[in-house]
């Protein structure tokens, strides 16, 4: 395995099927790239630690591909949204929490198979378009130097831009998945609110935030939305 190790769903599947990494492995030495790249881009809050890595690893222990749709799938998450056990700071120290449960979509993601890796860098409480209004750091984008990477989702476009995870899930409640997926060449996507649950998500605007998934090609966000759009009862 390289650090350009193809993380498209259809090839990881097949990586994992033939033998040529296993998620433990992948996992780790995303993590190890993403902290090396952190410095530079901006892109997580938080990485979650080996030992917080060790239980979503240990789940899928004699599982394989054929059992769960995303065995094994590399995931970022935006932190305004939920994982158990990690502080959730919305890009504001002075408002971090840490959540006894996860936000319902990263629930059923994980349920799916996923490894969540980190909490992404984002514009204070989603306000902003650029990805530069953050007391963790201003983020660049994937490509250019000089320019932004857009947001507020940043960090979550650049998970899946620079190669460190094969989705990440955003925000948008006025273009905050789009733009910065549109900055780093991928697609995002916002679906008709309601069809993927914001139960577990720091509100910016109730009525309008929708989740957003950040892939590398449309099929990816279409399989996404097919295996997570649901009524939620808590959303």
């Amino acid at each position: 395995m390289t650090t350009t190790f193809d993380l498209r769903l259809d090839t990881l599947r097949t990586a994992y099927t033939t033998g040529d990494t296993t998620p433990r492995q992948l996992t780790l030495a995303l993590r190890d790239k993403a902290a090396d790249l952190n410095d530079e881009f901006n892109a997580f809050i938080h990485l979650l630690s080996t030992e917080e890595l060790e239980p979503y690893l240990a789940a899928l222990d004699g599982k394989t591909p054929k059992d769960l749709p995303l065995y094994g799938v590399p995931f970022a998450i935006k932190d305004n949204i939920d994982l158990a056990g990690v502080p959730t700071t919305a890009a504001c120290p002075a408002f971090a929490y840490t959540p006894d449960t996860s936000a319902t979509i990263v629930e059923q993601l994980i349920a799916l198979g996923a490894v969540p890796l980190g909490k992404t860098n984002l514009d204070q409480f989603a306000t902003g378009l650029n990805g530069t209004r953050s007391p963790y750091g201003e983020s660049r984008n994937s490509v250019h130097p000089d320019y932004p990477s857009g947001g507020s989702s940043a960090g979550s476009s650049l998970a899946v831009a620079l190669g460190l995870a094969s989705f990440a899930l955003g925000t948008d409640t006025a273009g905050s998945g789009r733009v910065p997926a549109a900055l780093n060449n991928l697609v995002g996507l916002k679906a008709s609110k309601g069809l993927i649950s914001t139960a577990g998500v720091v509100p910016a605007c109730r009525t309008l935030d929708c989740v957003t998934f950040f892939t590398a090609t449309a099929a990816e966000a279409s399989q996404l939305l097919a295996l997570t759009a649901r009524l939620d009862p808590r959303d």
